[in-house]
């Protein structure tokens, strides 16, 4: 009864986070309409978010540490209603920007002590297929958050499809009030202090580190293709409309399929190698994305988004093994890492893009994809009689904080954290 119940918990804390996350970019054209700004300028509305997932999620570790998982993972979720419904209120873009940053500031408090939570609880089977629930989740609430609000808006404007996601945010919210079961296994972190000291030790940790590398590079990778990708799809010979590359984004849902393959595949060869095949699977999309031909391009960003999930989940699961305490603190470092390399994935290809085009920018997420699978085989060496737990990405980890261009949708979500692996035989942490 327990088993089912924290399954059904967890897909609620995925499915809720990034139903919320990205909506936005499907109704940034009629935001833009109303508030008569330029498209970019709405891109605010994604990047201000962001901006507060990245800058609050260490910290989050260290109040989840301090006082326990559920709670905070109700009372934020419930807490999330009153941005989102406000947000579709919103009287100018300004005030619309304030209320997807509290959305922001709200997120990681349920999707990184959602991680920490999965850690705590579970391990071996169990976690494999738990994690496999919550990346599932997770990736499913991303997209439906995009079509819900875009379906909604056509018929009924941008404003309502606000409110309908705070009524589903509601529902949300319920099932994990009331479904998902209270910690059992959490040992918490004796004062603020000491929780705020494990920032030091983690980054002293130079398997942590490796980590956050990876997931610096994953986000990073996944932007630029998505980014950059979409502007030679919208150029000729192509000439794409924005109603065609929106439907491209439905590669990401590959990651429903990629990432149950991973955790079966990482037990089997090693996390290591597991990620060595990833990346070289990324380094192969992106040489499709250089055929003249719309459909093996278009298969190659799929090939590439499939390879990064795995990467993902590889390196979430990969936390809770490395990091001796203050887990969900870890945690938030390393979204604080993944976010940051997305943006930067939405800026730094672009000197490439002027001077080589297409083919610069490949050749650049190859080149970090190459570097991905380099840092695994140096910082994922595995002790002996480990038992290897992955986590499956969130429906990441989600949109780079870099403005829209106008014809041109925000990238796919990356792809949000996860939880666990644990030597055989550990204490609980």
């Amino acid at each position: 009864m327990i088993r089912h119940a924290r399954s059904i918990g967890v897909v609620a804390a995925g499915v809720t986070t990034f139903l919320n996350l990205y909506s936005v970019q499907a109704v940034l054209p009629l935001i833009a309409s109303e508030f008569h700004v330029t498209l970019p300028a709405t891109g605010w509305t994604i990047t201000a978010s962001l901006i507060a997932v990245a800058g609050v999620a260490p910290f989050v570790g260290s109040v989840s540490d301090m006082l326990g998982r559920k709670r905070l993972i109700v009372a934020a979720a419930a807490a999330l209603v009153v941005p989102t419904l406000m947000a579709g209120l919103a009287p100018t873009l300004a005030s619309l920007v304030v209320w997807r940053f509290l959305q922001g500031l709200l997120l990681p408090f349920i999707f990184a002590v959602t991680v920490a939570y999965i850690g705590d609880e579970v391990s071996g089977a169990d976690a494999i297929r738990l994690t496999g629930l919550y990346s599932m989740g997770s990736i499913s609430g991303g997209f439906l958050g995009r079509l819900i609000a875009g379906n909604v808006a056509e018929h009924a404007g941008w404003r309502a499809s606000f409110l309908v996601l705070a009524g589903l945010t509601v529902i949300g919210a319920a099932l994990l009030a009331f479904v998902l079961p209270g910690e059992r296994r959490f040992t918490p972190v004796r004062g603020l202090r000491s929780s705020v000291a494990s920032f030091g030790e983690h980054l002293g940790n130079r398997r942590l580190v490796g980590t956050f590398a990876v997931g610096f590079a994953v986000l990073f990778s996944i932007v630029a293709a998505f980014t950059y990708g979409n502007f030679m799809l919208a150029a000729p010979p192509y000439s794409l409309g924005p109603a065609a590359l929106g439907a491209v984004f439905v590669v990401y849902l590959l990651g429903l399929v990629t990432t149950p393959v991973a955790t079966r595949l990482a037990v089997v060869i090693g996390r290591r190698g597991t990620c060595a095949l990833a990346a070289l699977l990324g380094c192969a999309g992106m040489a499709l994305t250089l055929a003249p031909n719309l459909f093996v391009i278009v298969a190659g960003l799929g090939v590439l988004a499939g390879a990064v999930f795995v990467e993902q989940a590889l390196s979430l699961g990969f936390i809770a093994a490395a990091a001796r305490r203050a887990k969900s603190t870890a945690v938030g470092l390393y979204v604080t890492s993944y976010y940051v390399g997305g943006s930067l994935g939405g800026i730094l290809p672009g000197f490439l893009w002027h001077r080589f085009g297409w083919p610069g920018c490949a050749a650049l997420t190859v080149a970090v994809q190459l570097i991905v699978m380099a840092i695994a085989a140096v910082s994922w060496r595995e002790p002996r009689g480990a038992v290897v737990v992955v986590t499956p990405p969130d429906g990441l980890p989600t949109a780079p904080a870099v403005p829209m261009v106008a014809g041109t949708p925000s990238p796919p979500p990356p792809v949000p954290p996860h939880p666990k692996t644990q030597p055989q035989g550990a204490a609980p942490p």
